[in-house]
């Protein structure tokens, strides 16, 4: 079923109207759709390099604003559902320590997904469960994805055909190496100076 609707939605690319296609597709993913956008961007770049940038734009934007209907299902469905579950059992006071933990790494969770494989739905809901900051939200939501899509789309500008190949094999890798490099040169700065 997962491969039936991967290969529907990479036949989407090569519709007239793919832009909106890949709007739909990077909002939808934000919060509920299991296939990443990556599998339109990457085919529609590849297919109009001139337009690349755009595209990047596009996905960007619909996938921030998808991450935001995730951060309203979260903070909605915790209010509703969550709460008093936990007050039934007792483990609010728990649950508050969470709460507090997360908020004080949630910037670097909501970027962390954002850019690597980690479903991004997962945080953004995560996000509004737990009151993260929503500027901070929209902040790191921003950096995390544009940072995404404006590289793969850079590169498959760059350098084309071959690149997709690269991208397509070694996208995790990449960017868990990515983020790795970051937080590490992070942590260097911190406690190096």
């Amino acid at each position: 079923m997962l491969r039936a609707l991967y290969d529907r939605t990479l036949r989407l690319s090569g519709h007239p109207h793919a832009v909106w296609a890949l709007a739909a597709v990077s909002f939808i993913e934000s919060s509920v759709f299991p296939i990443p956008p990556d599998v339109l961007l990457i085919p529609m770049v590849l297919a109009a390099r001139r337009r690349a940038w755009w595209i990047a734009f596009v996905c960007t934007v619909a996938s921030v604003l998808g991450g935001a209907l995730g951060y309203a299902i979260g903070y909605g469905a915790f209010e509703a559902v969550g709460r008093p579950l936990l007050e039934l059992y007792g483990y609010s006071g728990k649950f508050e320590e969470f709460r507090g933990l997360y908020n004080e790494w949630g910037a670097w969770a909501v970027f962390i997904a954002g850019v690597t494989p980690f479903p991004y739905k997962v945080i953004t809901i995560l996000s509004g469960l737990t009151g993260l900051d929503f500027v901070i939200f929209m902040v790191a939501s921003v950096l995390a994805r544009g940072l995404r899509f404006f590289v793969v789309a850079g590169l498959l500008w760059y350098f084309g055909d071959p690149i997709r190949a690269f991208i397509e094999k070694y996208l995790n890798i990449l960017a868990i190496l990515f983020v790795v490099l970051l937080v590490g040169g992070f942590v260097l700065l911190r406690y190096a100076f």
